[in-house]
């Protein structure tokens, strides 16, 4: 029997040691969030490390979303991200106020309009359809977080124009002004570029990558009644999902 052969493993570069120094502060509060990291001169002498080697670690806690850079400002550390767990079928309000976060509506735009090819097809009407249109952008804590939107038929449209869409969710109003009753929703979720409209919205630069939810929401009886893209900011926000484990049967 041949004898175990030992593996020595490279220690840990310099970088790397740095890297998980600021992670350990970033994550036990020593460095609060939204608040300014050391500047690189004073990281270089905290280590005694080079300004390549401390910006290698930055790098790598930009990447992993601990920080944020600004130009010519330094380096900040990372706001905790605001979820939603898509297990359940939720408004954004009604999920965020849950949490203790302070959510309003910028109401962009209600209008009539024909419905397109895609939205036809959701809404299972003929293309051409008059449909509305809703357009908002929610803030999360006074911040943009997200463009949304929504088109639903011309009747409950013009019932959701009566309504306060302001300070209410859509899913809110549909349930308990109009009557009706949610059953499920179906969810894409990708990543897409903001183009100019979706960038002023959220306060993004233009061609940064954002977040996107394509939902179709049904009724009790499976009729789909809202259908919607909401963009998210990905520095600020993320959709979570539980997946249960399905073992096999066994003979």
């Amino acid at each position: 029997m041949k004898s175990a052969t030992l593996i020595t493993l490279p220690a840990t570069p310099l970088y790397g040691q740095i890297k998980n120094t600021l992670r350990e502060k970033i994550l036990d509060g020593s460095y609060v969030a939204g608040g300014q990291m050391p500047s690189e001169s004073e990281l270089c002498a905290m280590f005694a490390a080079s300004r390549i080697t401390v910006r290698q670690a930055l790098g790598d806690l930009q990447k992993e979303g601990l920080i944020f850079k600004i130009h010519g400002k330094g380096s900040f550390v990372s706001k905790p991200k605001a979820f939603q767990n898509v297990s359940t079928l939720q408004g954004f309000a009604e999920s965020m106020t849950a949490m203790g976060h302070e959510v309003i509506n910028q109401l962009k735009s209600l209008q009539f309009v024909p419905a397109s090819a895609g939205v036809a097809r959701n809404l299972k009407v003929p293309q051409d359809t008059v449909v509305t249109e809703i357009r908002r952008v929610r803030l999360l804590n006074r911040e943009p977080v997200s463009l949304e939107l929504t088109w639903v038929s011309e009747a409950l449209g013009r019932r959701l124009a009566q309504a306060d869409l302001v300070t209410r969710d859509i899913f809110l109003i549909l349930e308990n002004d109009c009557g009706v009753l949610l059953g499920h929703a179906d969810i894409s979720i990708d990543a897409t570029m903001a183009d100019e409209d979706i960038a002023q919205a959220l306060a993004v630069e233009e061609g940064l990558p954002v977040l996107r939810i394509e939902r179709l929401t049904h009724d009790e009886q499976g009729r789909p009644v809202d259908y919607e893209f909401l963009y998210f900011r990905g520095d600020a926000f993320q959709y979570r999902l539980r997946a249960e484990r399905q073992t096999a049967a066994k003979d």
